[in-house]
């Protein structure tokens, strides 16, 4: 084993959805006989049925793949995102050991896995497959250089210029997203494995000896993520929203009138995106289970849209919409415990008060 290295490779950040968080993979290098391999834990394919269905609900199923390194780095080379290698100091004996687990995980029985964003991932699997068959204790000299952060707020370091795409995150991450994360769940990133792993020591009974022996870049990092194409930001579409919400509220007033029908588009779009995320409900990502922002985007807005909106056609508040605005005063509050999506205050804040308004209408 003297002639094989083993290293850590992290990929950067691409403009793509699913890559805006960068990549991590294994080099195995044998001189001797000139193998060179990168094992990936990233393999999926967007082609099969329901994919983003699947995706939505925790049931994507992603694949350990190997190939030549030289192809690896070629699927990388235009993208500017650049790799990072990190040549890690092992033993023979634990070198031997990794490519016996690569091997073991690369039958065909073995290699597909259910895949887990935060909890297991291609930078998770891969840092196991290497820390499990280490002899001795990996000791991180960092741990506290990144404090209690939450998975809601390292995610929103490297989406912070694709708006649309954090929108959409928060959206759909509930209140667990903002709890504090241990040391190891913060290895999710490939960055921050990368970080760790160059800090670090390998503790045992003969000494203790740096895990990273070299680092140096296999391809260079020349270009940054880039921005949305989409010239406004959600806080600005929602704003605009509200700004509609409050006018055509105040027109109804001065007007005393019963613009019903508008009540009945609002409760249609705001029923609709609650469906979805009742639908977070079941899924098995473990961070959108409890997400307050459904007392705002309410699914009952749409099964019960039908007697509210004949009510209001009467000039009657059912019970509907005063619970409904109820719901809405207590996701203000709840706003203490979870990080809301950008610009859902500005809907909070414009429904709230075109429902107190219609309901202190109807009373009149």
């Amino acid at each position: 084993m003297d002639s094989v290295e083993v290293s850590l490779l992290t990929c950067g950040p691409r403009p793509n959805v699913y890559s805006l968080y960068g990549h991590t993979a294994i080099r195995y290098q044998d001189k001797s006989n000139g193998t060179d391999l990168a094992v990936n834990y990233g393999m999926f394919s967007f082609g099969k049925p329901f994919f983003v269905l699947r995706f939505v609900f925790g049931l994507t199923d992603y694949e350990m793949g190997i190939e030549y390194f030289s192809d690896f780095v070629a699927n990388y080379a235009n993208t500017g995102c650049g790799i990072r290698q990190q040549k890690l100091n092992l033993t023979a004996s634990e070198k031997a050991a990794i490519a016996a687990a690569i091997d073991e995980n690369y039958k065909p029985e073995n290699r597909v896995y259910r895949y887990n964003y935060f909890y297991d991932n291609c930078t998770t699997r891969a840092r196991n497959i290497i820390l499990s068959h280490i002899h001795g204790t990996v000791e991180y000299h960092n741990k506290e250089s990144r404090g209690e952060i939450s998975f809601r707020e390292m995610i929103h370091q490297y989406n912070a210029t694709h708006r649309w795409a954090r929108f959409g995150n928060d959206l759909l991450l509930g209140v667990k997203a903002d709890l504090p994360t241990t040391h190891d769940q913060q290895q999710f990133l490939p960055e921050n494995l990368s970080t760790d792993f160059s800090r670090a020591t390998i503790n045992n009974a003969d000494g203790s000896r740096k895990l990273v022996t070299e680092e140096s870049w296999v391809l260079p990092h020349t270009r940054d993520v880039g921005s949305d194409s989409f010239p406004l930001s959600p806080t600005a579409c929602l704003g605009i929203f509200a700004i509609v919400v409050l006018l055509v509220t105040v027109l109804e007033r001065v007007k005393q009138a019963n613009y019903w029908l508008a009540d009945a588009v609002v409760m249609t779009a705001d029923g609709l995106c609650g469906l979805i995320l009742l639908a977070m409900v079941f899924s098995q990502h473990p961070t959108v289970s409890l997400n307050f922002q459904i007392l705002l985007l309410n699914p009952l807005s749409f099964f019960l849209l039908v007697p509210t909106v004949k009510a209001m056609r009467k000039r009657r508040a059912n019970l509907w919409l005063k619970l409904w605005t109820a719901c809405i005063v207590i996701f203000l509050f709840c706003g203490i415990f979870q990080s809301y999506a950008e610009g859902m205050y500005f809907v909070a804040l414009s429904l709230l008060i075109r429902n107190i308004s219609k309901i202190l209408q109807f009373k009149k």
